[in-house]
């Protein structure tokens, strides 16, 4: 190798670590500690979480709810070909297919039938999708947006990306949860899929809708994209809503909303916590956490991800830190039918969390999510049946058969460690 190649190689590292250290990654992250453990029956905790995550507190009725993938992509397309004034879609994740193409043949159909249409799609996460696709929207009037793309000017802004799901119409009904537009969804015989993924998304009506559309816009107005004009939501029907706490988590805030979120519900449980996460990688308060509830006689479970996987590193990192948990008794679960993608959460009998959002750092400290948190007794069966089924289809890891995991496992997961709070 001669000395311009080392000095060249010697260059990159250092602008590499720069770039980082300028990110703030070495910063050591906010480590939460109480005296005092509320649990969710105490009066104070909704107020004191409202306060600490930023969450948004409003009324919503929930209207649909579906796992299956072809049901979430039905339900969707049904909603946007019944649209008569406006088309709100947010989105991290896409790529070609028929999916994709199916998606847009909807989407063209309104906006030529005078619906006004918005997309705005992160860059990176979007990145496989051609140039004529966005064209093809655009000419039919589509208005389509990126969130963060590369800019000269603001170059670590790249590094945040928009990781929300959000479908509004009409102003009066709204989907979220964790899927994007992609065939992927409906088994991916790449990574040894034997059925589709596992997802969830929630379909909502009343007075979130306006608060949804709201925090839709903050991004949209942010990528020079014009507010909606002209057209205001309805007043919503009477319908029985639920109190229910919105969590929009801005990655330039100082104290991550999804992390406070999660730890403040993790630290007030009593009788079991239950999650789905297919990105796993916890930071310490969240693992401190779920210690601590283990050694309270909490029933602690995750389901997550198998070699089944659409990110073979972060598998690998992620079992790298299993130790911790195994040693606790804490069940962990890997899902063996296909990719695992749905993010829920239920604590005790009815603390229910679902959106966009990851138990690891990207979505800690790196993207814009959006969750959902709230007690719903009826519909906790509903959750509860779900991660159930994805417990009983998945194989609970031993700690005496984790610790026998071959050795380039172990390399691979050690080496993309150190790069953990990009993953």
């Amino acid at each position: 190798m001669a000395w311009t190649d080392i000095i060249l190689f010697v260059a990159v590292l250092i602008i590499a670590w720069l770039i980082l250290y300028l990110r703030g990654v070495f910063e050591p992250k906010v480590q939460y500690r109480s005296d005092r453990r509320l649990v969710l029956s105490d009066a104070n905790f909704l107020p004191l979480l409202m306060g600490f995550s930023q969450s948004l507190a409003t009324q919503a009725h929930i209207c649909g709810f579906w796992s299956q993938p072809h049901q979430i992509y039905a339900a969707r397309l049904a909603a946007i070909r019944k649209a008569q004034h406006i088309i709100q879609f947010e989105t991290f994740f896409m790529t070609p297919g028929a999916r994709a193409n199916e998606f847009a043949d909807a989407l063209i159909e309104r906006s030529q039938s005078g619906v006004r249409v918005q997309v705005l799609v992160d860059r990176i996460g979007t990145h496989k999708m051609s140039f004529s696709y966005w064209k093809r929207l655009r000419a039919a009037g589509v208005e389509v947006r990126f969130f963060h793309p590369f800019k000269l000017k603001a170059p670590l802004q790249y590094l945040s990306r928009s990781h929300r799901k959000l479908l509004i119409v009409d102003g009066t009904v709204a989907f979220i949860g964790g899927m994007g537009v992609s065939d992927n969804w409906d088994g991916d015989p790449k990574i040894g899929d034997t059925a589709p993924w596992l997802d969830c998304e929630i379909e909502l009506e009343n007075a979130i809708v306006p608060v949804l559309v709201g925090i839709f816009l903050r991004h949209w107005l942010y990528e020079d994209g014009k507010a909606s004009g002209g057209y205001f939501p309805p007043q919503q029907s009477s319908v029985e809503a639920k109190s229910m706490l919105v969590i929009p988590h801005d990655a330039e805030s100082k104290i991550s909303s999804i992390n406070a979120l999660f730890w403040f519900s993790l630290q007030a449980a009593q009788q079991r916590i239950w999650i789905a996460s297919p990105y796993f990688i916890l930071d310490r308060n969240t693992r401190t956490a779920l210690i601590q509830a283990k050694k309270r006689g909490v029933d602690v479970r995750i389901v997550t991800t198998s070699a089944r996987n659409d990110k073979p590193p972060v598998y690998y990192a992620a079992r790298e830190r299993y130790r911790h948990l195994l040693s606790a008794e804490i069940a962990i679960y890997e899902y063996q039918p296909s990719m695992i993608h749905a993010k829920l959460m239920l604590v005790d009998r009815d603390w229910i969390s679902l959106g966009s959002a990851n138990f690891d750092p990207r979505s800690f400290y790196h993207n814009d999510e959006l969750n959902l948190a709230w007690f719903d007794p009826d519909f906790a069966p509903t959750v509860e049946k779900l991660l159930q089924g994805a417990f009983e289809k998945s194989n609970r890891i031993e700690r005496s058969t984790w610790q026998k995991r071959p050795w380039w496992q172990k390399l691979i997961g050690q080496s993309f460690l150190l790069l953990r709070w990009q993953l």
